[in-house]
């Protein structure tokens, strides 16, 4: 505790004023705690005595905060959205999730932030990419990747949020349709809520309710990627035996994404009291604001510049994907 205490203690001041601009400006805290994250760490504001608690909040504070986001998850409101719903859910994510993967190595980005990008742009931002990134950086070596999808995520769920609600005219969509599309195209939660509100109260209800739909799949998807990077890091290279040491294998399905699955059957069953589930949401908040005070503090910006662009090119590329494929299933199934 005494060698992680002054990263937390950095952690903690930035989160709660990171928690508070919320109220002031219609920006997020964790875009907040991220951005000063970063410049704290390029200014050399962070002491080296700030790195190991830093590390600590970016990996195990995120991994806390997505168990504990599984209670904002009813299946039964899912599918209350009907089939029509639910087939846009689930094809906008994987035709998002396919064509980044694709696209990622044509751009010259790295499989691993490929993988990043592309579960957080067709999940859940952050919260997915924290998810992911325990599957393909068991060890924790690459917080970077991690640290650079999550201000892509930032970034271009900010963009959709704007430029959404002022398409949904041009395209002729009906509130609940606009908030369809809208749950189904921003990466963020909180991105969903400021987008969906900027339509109408009922786009809204029908945007936050899709955007959880797309939650739930994170952990089918994490576990599909788990399998497959286990079975290729089960054959050494060029299909023969080797004697060099084996890479770690990839968790299957990293226990707190179990956690999550459990958080989310606890809530579908109604039991949970509303007070609970109202501290439950706030202190999913403080979690991930706190992590990414230090998934910022891992961003070397310098180094990003030089190397970010093909992965922006990326992130572009995989907004577009996921507005463009969800409106033309809205727009092909009345």
């Amino acid at each position: 505790m005494r060698r992680l205490l002054p990263g937390l203690l950095v952690a903690a001041l930035v989160t709660a004023v990171a928690l508070l601009v919320p109220r002031v400006l219609t920006v997020s805290a964790l875009v907040v705690a991220i951005a000063v994250g970063a410049v704290l760490r390029n200014v050399g504001a962070l002491p080296e005595t700030t790195r190991p608690g830093l590390a600590w909040a970016a990996r195990r504070l995120l991994r806390a905060g997505v168990v504990l986001l599984g209670l904002q998850l009813s299946l039964p409101a899912v599918a209350d959205l009907g089939v029509r719903g639910v087939v846009v859910i689930v094809v906008s994510v994987a035709v998002t999730f396919a064509a980044t993967v694709l696209l990622g190595p044509v751009l010259g980005v790295s499989r691993r932030l490929t993988l990043l990008v592309a579960t957080g742009f067709s999940i859940c931002g952050a919260a997915a990419v924290a998810a992911m990134s325990a599957v393909v950086d068991p060890d924790g070596e690459a917080e970077e990747d991690t640290a650079t999808a999550v201000a892509l995520v930032t970034l271009f769920g900010t963009v959709a949020l704007v430029a959404l609600p002022l398409l949904v005219g041009a395209l002729g969509l009906s509130d609940d349709d606009a908030g369809l599309w809208i749950g189904a195209s921003v990466h963020e939660v909180a991105q969903v809520v400021a987008a969906g509100g900027a339509v109408s109260a009922a786009a809204l209800a029908v945007a936050t309710v899709t955007k959880l739909g797309r939650v739930v799949l994170l952990a089918p998807l994490v576990a599909g990627v788990g399998a497959v990077l286990r079975a290729r890091s089960a054959v050494p290279a060029g299909g023969q035996g080797g004697t060099g040491a084996p890479a770690s294998r990839p968790p299957l399905v990293p226990l707190f994404v179990l956690g999550f699955l459990a958080a989310v059957a606890l809530r579908s069953t109604g039991l949970v009291p509303d007070v609970v589930l109202d501290v439950a949401s706030q202190v999913t908040t403080a979690l991930l604001t706190a992590a990414m005070v230090g998934l910022g503090a891992g961003v070397d910006l310098r180094r990003l510049l030089r190397t970010g662009g093909r992965a922006a090119v990326l992130g572009a590329a995989s907004t577009v994907v996921a507005a463009s494929a969800s409106a033309a299933l809205i727009l092909a199934m009345p």
